[in-house]
C-alpha cells in the first residue's frame, strides 16, 4: 500500500511568496490523516513549516508519518525552500521519535508553569517596581535590537526580523508602559536596578500570562538574580489573576533553561528545524 499526500483545500499564497495548504495522508485512496504545509512564518518564504501532523489510530505505527512528513518536505523544496521547521507537543512520544528520526535538531521549547494560590517572597535585599518613561525609551530600542540579532542569528532574513520586531512592538505594546495587562518591571537590589521583566497576557481571556522578556544586566550576573526576576514576574501574574505563565527558551540557553526547571517549569512544545538539502 501506498502512503501519499492530497490537497484538501486551496492553495493560499501572497503577494511576498508567502503559502500554505492542507493536505490530507491517504493510503491509497483511505484518508488516514491530515497535516498543513506552509512557508509563510517570520522567517520569510524561504523557511517552511509541517504543521498538525496527525495520523488516525488505527494507522499509527506503521510509519503513514514519517512518510508524509517526507512528502511534505518535498512540497517544500518545491516551493524553494531551505529549510523546515516543526512544533511537538512534549506529550506526543510518536512526534518526538519522529523528529530525531528525520534529523530535526531541537531549536527551543515553550515552557508553562500552574502558578500557587499567594506570590512567592522575594528574596532579602531585593524588589520589584514598575519601569520608568526614561528606563521604558531605553529599553524599547535595545530590545529591538536584540530581537534582530537573536532572529538573524537563527536564520531570519535582517529585514524580516526588522519587520518582525516593529510589529509584535505594535502588537503586543500598543500604548507603550501604559498597555492594558503588561507589566515592565524593573528589579532592585540595595537600590540598584539589576535586571527587568515584561510579561502580558496571552491568548484568549483566562489563558495565562507569556514572559516575553526577561534579562538581568550583565554585571549583575550569577548572582541569583535570573530566579529572583521570575519570581518577581509570577507575583505580577498571580496579581492579574492568571494561573499559569509561560514563555519560550531557545535550545543554546542552558542556564535559563536549567532555571526555568528548578522552578517548576513543564515543556509544553518542542521546536526543531532541519535544513533541506
Amino acid at each position: 500500500m501506498t502512503t501519499t499526500l492530497r490537497p484538501s483545500g486551496p492553495l493560499q499564497q501572497s503577494e511576498g511568496g508567502a503559502r500554505s495548504r492542507p493536505y490530507e495522508v491517504r493510503v491509497n485512496s483511505r484518508r488516514v490523516g491530515a497535516l498543513v504545509i506552509a512557508a509563510d512564518t517570520p522567517f520569510g518564504p524561504a523557511v517552511g513549516e509541517i504543521r498538525d501532523l496527525a495520523i488516525d489510530e488505527p494507522d499509527r505505527r506503521r510509519g503513514r508519518a514519517t512518510v508524509a512528513a517526507l512528502a511534505a518536505e518535498e512540497v517544500l523544496r518545491g516551493w524553494g525552500c531551505r529549510r523546515v521547521r516543526v512544533s511537538v507537543p512534549a506529550g506526543s512520544p510518536g512526534g518526538l521519535r519522529l523528529a530525531a528520526a528525520l534529523g530535526y535538531a531541537e531549536s527551543g521549547r515553550t515552557m508553562a508553569k500552574e502558578l500557587p494560590d499567594r506570590p512567592p517572597a522575594p528574596s532579602e535585599g531585593v524588589r520589584g517596581r514598575p519601569m520608568t518613561a526614561a528606563e521604558y525609551a531605553a529599553w524599547d530600542a535595545r530590545a529591538r535590537v536584540e530581537y534582530v540579532a537573536n532572529w538573524t542569528a537563527r536564520g531570519m532574513r535582517p529585514e524580516a526580523a526588522r519587520a518582525a520586531a516593529e510589529a509584535d512592538h505594535a502588537a503586543l505594546l500598543p500604548q507603550g508602559p501604559d498597555t492594558p495587562g503588561v507589566t515592565l518591571a524593573v528589579l532592585e537590589a540595595a537600590g540598584t536596578p539589576v535586571g527587568h521583566v515584561w510579561l502580558a497576557p496571552r491568548g484568549e481571556a483566562g489563558a495565562g500570562a507569556y514572559v516575553y522578556d526577561v534579562a538581568v544586566a550583565e554585571e549583575h550576573r550569577g548572582r541569583g538574580y535570573g530566579r529572583d526576576l521570575m519570581l518577581l514576574a509570577e507575583c505580577a501574574a498571580i496579581g492579574q489573576g492568571h494561573r499559569v505563565l509561560a514563555l519560550h527558551v531557545f535550545a543554546d540557553n542552558t542556564p535559563a533553561l536549567r532555571l526555568y526547571e528548578s522552578l517548576g517549569y513543564r515543556t509544553t512544545d518542542l521546536n526543531y528545524a532541519k535544513e533541506l538539502i
